[in-house]
C-alpha cells in the first residue's frame, strides 16, 4: 500500500489530463500523507449520495477530498482511517464499488511503500515508484460519504518491482487509456472490476530523486 504520494501537477494541469472541470480547486502540487486533503476525480453528484438520475451521465469534477475512509464499528482501531480497499468484495466496500458515482480518480505524480531492507542507520528504506508511460497517471478510488468526504485507495497483488521492494500489495495503476478512465467512472462494477490488476514493471520506474526527500 501507498504511505505517501506525490502529486506535482497544479489543478489546471489535472483537470486537462482527466478531462475534469477544475472548479475554483486551489491545488498547487505537493506532497499527501494520510487524513489530507488532496484532489480527486469523480463523476458523481457532489454532495447528495446514491445513483446518478437514470439515462444521466454527469461530467467529471476535481474537488478535494480527505485520504483515509473512517473505519467500520468492527474495526480494532477506530481511530485509524482505511487508506487503501484490499477485499474489493468486503461488504464495507462492496455497495460503493458496484454503484460507480463512488469511484474515483486519484491523480498521481509517484507514490513511497517501505522496503524490507534497512539502510545504514538502521532505518526502513523508503522506495519512490513513478509510472514511465505516464508522468501524470491515477490510481483507482472510491470514496465514502461520510462527516468528512473521504476516499481509499484500491490495492493489487504486487508486480515483480513492487515484490522485491518487500510489498504484498500495490495501489490499482489504471493504464494510459481514455477508455479505462471512463470504464472506472461509469462502467458497471463487472467491467470496472477487470482494472483491479499489477501495473507492468516493464512500464515503471524507482525514482531515485524522491527517495529520503520527504518526512511522515
Amino acid at each position: 500500500m501507498p504511505t505517501l504520494y506525490r502529486l506535482s501537477a497544479a489543478a489546471p494541469a489535472i483537470a486537462r489530463a482527466f478531462n475534469a472541470r477544475v472548479g475554483d480547486d486551489p491545488w498547487a502540487g505537493g506532497l499527501i500523507s494520510p487524513q489530507n486533503f488532496a484532489p480527486v476525480v469523480t463523476a458523481g453528484r457532489e454532495f447528495i449520495a446514491g445513483p446518478r438520475p437514470a439515462g444521466k451521465r454527469l461530467e467529471r469534477r476535481m474537488i478535494p477530498r480527505l485520504w483515509g475512509v473512517p473505519p467500520p464499528p468492527s474495526a480494532r482501531d477506530a481511530a485509524r482511517p482505511v487508506l487503501t480497499v484490499r477485499n474489493p468484495d468486503s461488504p464495507f466496500w462492496i455497495g460503493n464499488l458496484r454503484n460507480s458515482e463512488f469511484r474515483c480518480l486519484v491523480p498521481t505524480t509517484s507514490f513511497m511503500v517501505w522496503g524490507k531492507s534497512l539502510d545504514a542507520q538502521g532505518a526502513r528504506l523508503r522506495h519512490w515508484f513513478t509510472v514511465a508511460d505516464q508522468p501524470l497517471f491515477a490510481f483507482a478510488g472510491v470514496w465514502k460519504d461520510s462527516e468528512v468526504p473521504s476516499f481509499a485507495v484500491l490495492t493489487c497483488d504486487p508486480n515483480a518491482m513492487l515484490r522485491n521492494a518487500g510489498r504484498e500489495t500495490m495501489p490499482v495503476i489504471l493504464p494510459a487509456d481514455p477508455q479505462a478512465y471512463d470504464d472506472w467512472l461509469y462502467a458497471d462494477w463487472a467491467r470496472a472490476a477487470r482494472l483491479i490488476a499489477p501495473y507492468s514493471s516493464s512500464l515503471m520506474c524507482e525514482d531515485q530523486d524522491s527517495s529520503g526527500n520527504d518526512t511522515q
